[in-house]
């Protein structure tokens, strides 16, 4: 992979404490050769963010998006709101959670009707990787 290859996958983080558990979906992307970005905005504190950079995400040449949430795990359905790109969203423990992952896991898996959004195991974006990987028929 080239430094001049526009990126293919975008993964959105709420928070820069989020990147370490998103790590693994970076380092598959890159093992596959598929260029990425990563981005961190919050559907809570910077929505209008979250919102500018979905929207625009197809015009970038972004072909897939990759969320990781914690908690009230809303981001990857504002995601999915804004944009038509499949997203794929990671659930992450939190140390705030009581539910250690679950509720996160039940705020994605249970998007309403018209808001597609894939979810895999909690703390597991390295399948969000591969799955995306697939989608982009590599």
């Amino acid at each position: 992979m080239s430094a001049a290859e526009p990126p293919l996958v975008g993964i959105l983080v709420g928070s820069e404490s989020d990147r370490e558990r998103m790590q693994p979906a970076l380092d598959e992307l890159e093992s596959h050769g598929i260029a990425h970005e990563l981005e961190v905005r919050s559907a809570h504190r910077t929505p209008d963010a979250v919102a500018e950079y979905c929207r625009g995400a197809r015009g970038r040449g972004l072909r897939v998006l990759i969320a990781g949430a914690g908690l009230a795990a809303a981001l990857p359905g504002v995601a999915a709101a804004h944009t038509d790109l499949p997203v794929i969203g990671v659930p992450l423990r939190s140390s705030k959670s009581v539910l250690d992952g679950l509720d996160a896991l039940l705020s994605i898996a249970q998007m309403p009707p018209g808001v597609p959004v894939a979810c895999v195991g909690v703390d597991n974006a390295r399948n969000a990787a591969l799955l995306a990987v697939r989608i982009l028929g590599g």
